[in-house]
């Protein structure tokens, strides 16, 4: 029987739905129970009332940041991350600039992919699935095109799972007199990214990541000079930076409708969010899933994408066993029947799965998904989780 104090533990990161699983993805995640019931009320986007939550929303994500003299300000964006990552891109690159995109995994290439509809001049540094760019190879790539004006290095690559040293690389561009700027969808609220030690332009992150709110909104963190020079830059009405700026500081109001619920529901998670002890806590616990998580996975022969140096506290990505009866869609649907939503692969090299860290769990948690793993290969009659030794093998040419 489990003491007390166990089940006190235990007791708050507890599905909180009857049947519901716990979602083992980046975002959406499985989210506290008054988050949800923070959903439950209705709002109206111009009352003073909204208004009012509106900025405390944007105070408290300056105050996460660590912007204490106010060269900074918060702009929420509706829609998805993706959107708040077009919109930083769109307002504060110049139409004449040229952007360095670090890219690798899925989301540096989309980054680039999204520049190219932009129409703005660009060059990537692609270093595949398994290993950081590096602030020598930043200074390099600066050194060599005068022309690059800004770097944009993705925090978290969630494709793969590595966390990308961005105090590194941060130092290597200003370095070189130009601006940074981050994709902290993943790792915004969980890892630091302190204005005052990490020096960047802008930075993006969304509501349903590691503040663990729900999708509805992204919302982009920049320099009050930035936001001032980005004036007419934007291709786009609704991804106007400047201009959500501009309106929201004149009027209180979000330009067009705003995700009223969403807002609620993250006000509650900001709650919790420092309830926890703010991103030192946030990221203990998470790294905490992290390693108990890896540790029993390794355990029935399962293999990371990544050596350890480079694994994020964000999502963890696993080599598919070389057993001939393992299937990855069967292996989904026995861990959901178990309770738990995996997330596929997202390599191109090799055959892969992802399990993620973040969310309303704990290591109680974790160690039932290890469970739930285990039970899931011996009912596919997979007696090991070994990945192919060519895996491994691609994974040490690439890597070295």
């Amino acid at each position: 029987m489990s003491s007390p104090a166990s089940k006190a533990e235990l007791e708050p990161f507890a599905p909180p739905a009857l049947g519901e699983p716990y979602l083992l993805t980046p975002g959406p995640l499985t989210t506290a129970l008054s988050v949800k019931e923070a959903m439950l009320r209705d709002w109206g986007s111009w009352d003073g009332d909204f208004r009012a939550m509106t900025a405390s929303l944007r105070s408290q994500l300056l105050a996460i940041a660590g912007d204490t003299d106010g060269a900074f300000d918060c702009v929420p964006i509706q829609g998805s991350g993706t959107f708040a990552v077009e919109a930083m891109l769109a307002s504060f690159l110049p139409r004449d600039g040229k952007a360095l995109v670090l890219a690798n995994g899925a989301y540096g290439q989309r980054a680039a992919q999204t520049l190219k509809y932009l129409g703005r001049d660009h060059v990537v540094i692609n270093k595949g699935d398994y290993m950081p760019p590096r602030g020598d190879e930043v200074a390099a790539a600066l050194d060599a095109d005068p022309a690059i004006t800004h770097v944009l290095v993705i925090h978290c690559e969630t494709s793969s799972g590595i966390l990308n040293p961005v105090e590194e690389i941060s130092r290597a561009v200003y370095a070189k007199g130009r601006k940074l700027l981050i994709d902290s969808m993943s790792a915004f609220g969980a890892l630091p990214l302190d204005v005052n030690e990490i020096r960047y332009e802008a930075m993006v992150s969304s509501a349903n990541k590691c503040i663990e709110g729900v999708p509805g909104f992204g919302f982009v963190i920049a320099r009050k000079n930035e936001l001032e020079a980005a004036e007419g830059r934007s291709h786009s009405i609704s991804l106007d930076v400047h201009a959500q700026w501009a309106y929201m500081n004149k009027t209180g109001q979000w330009r067009f409708t705003p995700p009223t619920h969403v807002v609620a529901a993250f006000l509650e998670a900001l709650r919790l969010h420092a309830q926890e002890g703010g991103v030192a806590g946030r990221g203990r616990r998470y790294t905490n899933n992290r390693d108990v998580m890896v540790a029993g996975m390794r355990e029935l022969g399962f293999e990371t994408l990544l050596k350890d140096r480079w694994l994020s506290p964000i999502i963890v990505t696993f080599f598919n066993p070389a057993h001939p009866n393992f299937d990855f869609s069967r292996f989904y649907e026995l861990m959901k029947e178990k309770g738990f939503i995996i997330y596929p692969g997202k390599l191109t090299v090799v055959e892969s799965f992802r399990v993620g860290c973040i969310g309303r769990m704990d290591a109680h948690v974790m160690r039932r998904v290890v469970q739930a793993a285990g039970e899931s290969l011996r009912e596919m009659d997979v007696d090991t989780a070994a990945p192919p030794e060519a895996a491994i093998a691609e994974r040490a040419r690439l890597a070295a």
